[in-house]
């Protein structure tokens, strides 16, 4: 960890108990390149919209960017997390640690059912998701994937999922999910629609991946079916389900994704 403030001040003991222990809040995750963020518009849309909703009140971005800024201070690359947390009174806490970028892929996932208070909403509180995780790992897997009561897939555990149709084109669940940074960032730049997706019917889809502010992961397994994958791990093809491998189908696939995101110029902090 490089650093914690809170509201501009050197983070003390407290400052952070009351609120931490509370447990209530919201945050946004960021990664700082070059003093830049893709997407920072939509990063202080979400803190301002989740004020809103916790605390009845907006949270100004020019603010945020002020202690973002601040925080920082002569550090040009770092991941930044943006965290509104307390009860009555709420504090901006940001913390600053070494850049990251996304796991290295492919990866698997294994269908679970859950649905999280206030999908729409990036709030504390992880320790159901964080539970899942740590159980599907112990399956074997590498993350879950949430579905609905009903089947519908929804999410990953801190990531949006996408699929890649026949055609290309990227097909997003709609469920009710939180509406990543990430995700709006790609439906600006690719072909995009939104549909149901039956857990049950994920093998119809040429390919999957994963998208949130750490970058693009080509997903290589959801449950017992598998997508074909390229030597490099990222690029989408056919797909392996029921003991029956379909074709490979070239083109560039989840590599043409993750090339679209990387190529989203960040913005200016200060």
């Amino acid at each position: 960890m490089l650093r914690i403030e809170i509201d501009g001040a050197p983070a003390t003991p407290e400052l952070l108990v009351p609120g931490l222990l509370a447990n209530y809040g919201h945050f946004t995750a960021m990664q700082v390149r070059g003093g830049r963020v893709k997407g920072l518009e939509l990063h202080l849309r979400r803190l301002d919209e989740g004020n809103r909703e916790l605390y009845g009140e907006g949270l100004a971005g020019d603010r945020v960017r002020e202690l973002v800024v601040r925080a920082l201070g002569e550090v040009r690359d770092a991941a930044v997390r943006v965290v509104v947390f307390g009860v009555e009174e709420p504090s901006v806490l940001v913390s600053v640690r070494p850049p990251a970028g996304p796991p290295e892929g492919p990866l698997r996932l294994l269908p679970v059912d859950y649905a999280r208070t206030l999908p729409h909403v990036k709030h504390l509180g992880g320790f159901d998701r964080l539970h899942h995780r740590r159980r599907v790992r112990e399956a074997g897997f590498d993350d879950a994937l949430l579905v609905s009561r009903d089947g519908a897939v929804v999410e990953g555990s801190t990531a949006n999922i996408g699929f890649l149709d026949a055609d290309g084109g990227v097909v997003w669940p709609e469920a009710d999910w939180l509406h990543g940074t990430a995700m709006r960032l790609l439906e600006r730049e690719l072909p995009s629609r939104r549909e149901v997706v039956p857990v049950d019917g994920v093998g119809r889809y040429r390919a999957a991946f994963l998208a949130n502010s750490l970058g693009v992961v080509p997903v290589s397994r959801v449950g017992d079916v598998e997508f074909v994958v390229d030597e490099a791990g990222v690029d989408g093809g056919g797909v392996v389900g029921a003991g029956v491998v379909g074709a490979g189908v070239g083109g560039g696939g989840v590599a043409r994704v993750r090339a679209a995101y990387d190529a989203v110029p960040g913005d200016a902090l200060g």
